[in-house]
């Protein structure tokens, strides 16, 4: 996205009471709109130059999720893109995964009460 074009988005969004700002990182070109959520959270939206509109979501800093590319956003006008960025849930489960053909054992998923007690240092030792 364009600074032009964030800048435009971040605008559409304020008027919508919103709270958006234009987000520049290191880089030239990337440029995105970052969008702070209620709950503490904030959404950076199309920030690394990319085709397509995705977002992450943060919390401190720390990635806590993740908006997967919507398919054909490339060309959108700052109207579209500031809809889909409004009309957006940051609390929508991930979409699921298909299951690999090659595995015929299926893993249990985990409860959200389990997933909670799951340290990152656990999930990465059950890679290995």
């Amino acid at each position: 996205m364009d600074e032009a074009t964030a800048s435009d988005v971040v605008e559409r969004l304020r008027s919508r009471r919103i709270f958006a700002h234009v987000n520049r990182r290191a880089g030239v070109y990337n440029v995105g709109v970052r969008v702070v959520i209620p709950d503490g959270r904030e959404a950076i939206w199309d920030n690394d130059g990319a085709a397509g509109l995705e977002a992450m979501v943060l919390r401190d800093g720390v990635l806590v999720g993740f908006v997967p590319q919507i398919p054909d956003t490339d060309e959108l006008d700052a109207a579209s893109i500031a809809d889909l960025i409004a009309a957006a849930d940051y609390d929508a489960p991930p979409p699921a995964r298909q299951a690999s053909t090659s595995s015929s054992v299926t893993p249990k998923p985990l409860t959200p009460a389990q997933q909670r007690q799951q340290t990152w240092r656990d999930r990465l030792r059950k890679r290995r």
